[in-house]
């Protein structure tokens, strides 16, 4: 391999598939190989189907009305189109490191490095979010059958000091209490009720967060054969629970109900848009283990496909039923499946909903401290990050310290935090690299002679680029003529910049759709893998300006740590590799 430090530097496929280094705590093997295409279906099905069915759906419903239910078969034909791109990246680099792997491959090592730290954003970050909402669904569902857990112990410490904090100064200046909200008087309470441990410091601790979160770690930890059976038998107790929801609530759908489908126009609809990505998050995770399956050429692009097409259905039935038994008006709930059966007087099922919350988002906690830990196996491979990472247990076979790491990395915030993350934070780090998955492919294999057992099908773009732009853009402006007003009215600076600044993501997309076809134009690309890029970037664009400086902003932190180790151990560079 020689040395090169460019910043553009490529890992070639062969390189990528020589054997991975042995490193391991001691005598021991590399990674065994478990998982058939079931399992990978049931890892692809516990990571979709989590908050979202049980969580945003509702908050999706609420800004769109039933019609929300087509904006998942349209946002399905996005991660689709991603998915197949995945599918032939995975049959063609069969080892762990997901899009990481693929942009090394395709786009190069800053690429790479880029798209790994964003996976961060979407697997350890995300899965913070997870496990606060998993404390949250549990504490409910203690109480509920009379086993109180004491607010102090189910609640971040952050949150209840920062409520705390702001009751306090409303107090000191004498103003009414009623300009608190109802969390901050919730956190002040809390935060007052707790044990004093030493000076003002009170014990404010979100104990079921971090206790799921050692309990997956530790069972990621001792093997994916044993993860996988638990993820199994979690995937078959929700699809139960889901069957259970759509049969029972099918009988109390009211067909005015849906009626106005789309209340609030197509602006409404795509309101949802980060809600409803957010639901299908995950499917990317199954590329994760390709370690660790028995068949990956065969097996990675069948199960992804799978789990896609499940979920899409069981989506779209959940959100006419649901749409159907209440109001969309009366969806604004965290908690809209055993809201809406507590509503039409089924107190028994809207609990089993509750108890099925809790083993989904403990599922989903499951596939994403499988995937991490194996993110940065792959990255350490490569020097990217320090050795310490590419450790193999000798027993269990399992990245050991890098799956330790994870843990921490998620179970110490979640002890501590009240994050408010919003999902979009999530979505765009995703859509990103769904977006660099489809961008390497048109690099690597532009018109589909690539010889691996799985690829895209090849469609010639020559003209049909242009042509799905036009007709996207006419229909935008024959249903959405006000949101293409308001948007050319705001670009214009007819509002001045703080207008304009929040319609730059749009600019942005615009040019590089004109930009994009002009290429494809001039060199036939292939259609599918470049409707999957302008997809995914557009949906990008739905996600606010506040969430790209945030995005941004980690990625610039991620930069550091890059320049500041990884381009000068990575393994391509001559010293590096003599080592």
């Amino acid at each position: 391999m020689r040395s090169d430090n460019s910043l553009f530097r490529r890992k070639t496929i062969a390189a990528i598939l020589q054997n991975p280094p042995a490193d391991h705590e001691g005598p021991g093997g590399g990674l065994e190989r478990h998982l058939t295409v079931r399992d990978l279906t049931g890892l692809g099905i516990a990571a979709i189907i989590g908050a979202g069915i049980f969580s945003t759906i509702g908050k999706a419903s609420l800004d769109g009305g039933p019609a929300v239910s087509m904006l998942f078969v349209f946002t399905a034909v996005a991660c689709a189109f991603s998915a197949l791109c995945y599918a032939q990246f995975a049959a063609t680099i069969p080892v762990s490191g997901s899009a990481y792997t693929y942009a090394y491959a395709s786009f190069g090592e800053l690429a790479a490095w880029i798209i790994g730290w964003a996976l961060i954003m979407e697997y350890a970050v995300g899965n913070i979010v997870v496990a606060i909402s998993w404390s949250d669904y549990f504490t409910g569902l203690m109480d509920g059958i009379g086993w109180h857990i004491p607010a102090y112990l189910s609640t971040g410490a952050q949150g209840a000091y920062q409520g705390y904090a702001a009751v306090q100064a409303l107090m000191e200046a004498h103003l009414p209490l009623a300009q608190a909200t109802p969390a901050q008087l919730e956190g002040y309470k809390i935060w007052n009720s707790a044990p004093v441990l030493f000076g003002d410091w009170h014990l404010v601790a979100d104990v079921p967060a971090f206790g799921i979160t050692v309990l997956i770690t530790c069972l990621v930890y001792i093997g994916i054969k044993e993860s996988k059976y638990a993820s199994n038998l979690l995937v078959v107790l929700k699809l139960i629970v889901v069957a259970v929801v759509i049969a029972v609530g099918a009988f109390y759908i009211k067909p005015a109900n849906w009626h106005p489908f789309a209340p609030h126009g197509v602006g409404g609809v795509l309101k949802g848009v980060s809600a409803v990505f957010f639901a299908y998050i995950g499917f990317d995770a199954i590329s994760t283990t390709a370690e660790e399956c028995k068949n990956p050429q065969r097996d990675l692009p069948r199960a992804m496909m799978y789990a896609l097409i499940i979920c899409t259905v069981l989506y779209v039935v959940v959100t006419l039923v649901l749409t159907g038994m209440v109001s969309y008006k009366e969806l604004g709930v965290g908690d809209p499946l055993s809201f809406v059966f507590a509503k039409v007087g089924l107190p028994r099922l809207s609990g089993l909903v509750a108890v099925s919350a809790v083993f989904a988002m403990a599922s989903v906690l499951l596939v994403f401290q499988l995937g991490q830990p194996r993110i940065w196996l792959t990255m350490a491979r490569d020097g990217l990050l320090p050795k310490v990472f590419t450790r193999i247990h000798p027993r269990f076979h399992t990245p050991s310290f890098a799956t330790i790491v994870t843990g921490i990395f998620v179970g110490v915030p979640a002890l501590v935090l009240n994050m408010d993350l919003v999902v979009d934070l999530t979505s765009i780090g995703t859509l990103f690299a769904f977006a660099l998955v489809c961008g390497g492919i048109l690099i690597i294999d532009p018109y589909g002679r690539s010889e691996a057992r799985f690829t895209v099908p090849y469609i010639n773009g020559k003209w049909l680029v242009v042509t799905v732009l036009v007709i996207g853009g006419a229909l935008l402006w024959r249903y959405n003529q006000a949101e293409v007003r308001t948007f050319a009215h705001l670009a214009s600076f007819g509002e001045g910049y703080e207008g304009f600044r929040h319609q730059i993501p749009m600019l942005v997309f615009l040019l590089f759709c004109g930009g994009l076809a002009v290429v494809s134009f001039q060199k036939s690309l292939s259609l599918l893998p470049t409707l999957g890029l302008l997809i995914n970037l557009y949906l990008m664009t739905q996600l606010g300006i506040s969430n790209w400086v945030l995005f941004f902003a980690w990625l610039l932190i991620g930069l550091v740590v890059y320049f500041g180790y990884g381009h000068k151990h990575s393994r391509l560079n001559g010293a590096a590799v003599g080592e």
